[in-house]
């Protein structure tokens, strides 16, 4: 088949080069890629200036990228986004969320070794990417990378020492890709919203960011913590919060931090309990967590930090309400 590609190359270690401080992305990436597009495939290359490590990564960006995939989206076939690791799996959260009325793939990948060098892991994740961009039966955001495919909501970096840098802890990779066959092995189960799935209303309209949206997060530990949790809610502005709780969505039990999440929900700032765990599930299964589960406290079911701060940024930037936010968890299987 053919395809055209529209490419976003915003930087990351994907395309970096040495330098005496360390790797620093470089523009030239799309010039030593030439070989893996052949008349059957073809890019357009959109080179963001200034490129940045993805760890500079701030709502600014993430307002701009939209844009541009707002504007891209009608002239190409599939959207590639070349991206950082560091947070790769925020902007793909946050660009899934805010697209899920999509008729064609939106990829996510980068790289853990710069393309090049010596067992880099850069080309072997651009073929899978590209590979990705055919799949004419996938119509929504997903990250590709060590040759699976994921979806975007849920995902989350898992490593810093191998290739194998990314995961949906709650989801079987959509599909892997087999090189030697030049096809995917997709997965029985469908891990995404299909189009018989209720859509919020809060999307009725895709949703804005607001660079000026603040965003905390807060992770009890033994300890003082959830004192010092208390005094930061209570002392420092912010449109949301996630909470990052034990096991099954429990915390200590601390008076002030449930009174401070309790003013916090009498003023509309959502606030999403989240578990600390990889792979864990809020869920009002223990008695100890039923004093926070009573303040006010959105259940964040599933959802991993990527989804509930990318959730809490567009929720903040919308004004959405708390039944809003936890429709989208429900859409996304993250919530029963």
């Amino acid at each position: 088949m053919t395809a055209n590609i529209g490419i976003l190359y915003t930087g990351g270690t994907i395309g970096m080069i040495d330098s005496p401080q360390g790797l620093i992305p470089a523009p030239n990436l799309a010039r030593h890629t030439q070989h893996l597009f052949s008349g059957s495939l073809t890019a357009d290359w959109h080179i963001s200036d200034p490129l940045i490590d993805s760890s500079a990564v701030n709502l600014t960006h993430w307002q701009d990228w939209l844009a541009w995939i707002h504007n891209a989206l009608p002239r190409y076939d599939a959207l590639l986004i070349l991206h950082g690791t560091d947070t790769l799996a925020y902007t793909a959260n946050i660009l899934a969320l805010s697209l899920p009325d999509l008729n064609k793939p939106i990829i996510i990948t980068g790289a853990q070794w710069p393309f090049g060098q010596r067992h880099s892991d850069a080309e072997f994740n651009l073929r899978t990417a590209l590979a990705a961009c055919l799949l004419t039966d996938l119509h929504h955001c997903a990250v590709a990378f060590n040759g699976q495919l994921y979806r975007a909501v849920g995902s989350t970096k898992i490593s810093t020492e191998t290739a194998a840098a990314f995961d949906t802890p709650h989801f079987a990779p959509l599909a892997s890709w087999l090189p030697e066959h030049g096809q995917w092995q997709k997965q029985t189960a469908n891990r995404l919203p299909g189009p018989q799935a209720l859509m919020p209303p809060a999307w009725s309209i895709n949703p804005s960011i607001n660079p000026s949206v603040r965003i905390v997060c807060h992770t009890l530990i033994p300890g003082a913590s959830s004192e010092m949790i208390a005094e930061s809610l209570n002392t420092i502005p912010a449109d949301g919060a996630v909470l990052q709780s034990y096991g099954h969505g429990n915390a200590p039990d601390c008076p002030q931090l449930f009174a401070a999440l309790h003013r916090l929900a009498e003023r509309n700032i959502p606030v999403i309990n989240i578990s600390q765990v990889l792979q864990g599930k809020t869920a009002g299964v223990y008695a100890q967590g039923h004093a926070l589960r009573e303040t006010g406290v959105i259940n964040g079911g599933k959802a991993n930090l990527e989804t509930a701060v990318a959730l809490l940024t567009l929720a903040a930037s919308n004004h959405w309400t708390k039944t809003e936010i936890s429709g989208c968890l429900k859409y996304w299987q993250l919530c029963d």
